[in-house]
């Protein structure tokens, strides 16, 4: 079994209170999990109306796959045009770990 996890650290343009940053969140949150049948949320920089850490996780049976799955996950958020993916971290645990 292996375990991936990935954090994307995401910047919005144009964003002037938390409600309107939930209203980008919430789509782009759900289409992720629609996509790649993940899960996800959004996990850190609650309270700034801007900035948004979204959380994915995946878990199968082959390493690869998991990789694959990430990668989709980050190119499909990096290509959004309403934010700007500023970093992302991801961890992969396997039976070796």
């Amino acid at each position: 079994m292996y375990v991936g996890a990935l954090e994307l650290d995401v910047l919005f343009g144009d964003v002037q209170s938390l409600k309107q940053k939930r209203s980008l969140v919430r789509p782009l949150v759900a289409e992720v999990r629609r996509r790649f049948e993940v899960s996800v949320a959004e996990a850190g920089h609650l309270d700034l109306h801007r900035r948004a850490l979204i959380g994915v996780a995946v878990v199968a049976a082959d390493g690869e796959h998991v990789r694959d799955v990430l990668d989709g996950c980050e190119r499909l958020v990096a290509q959004r045009p309403e934010l700007e993916l500023l970093s992302a971290r991801r961890r992969l645990v396997g039976p070796e770990d």
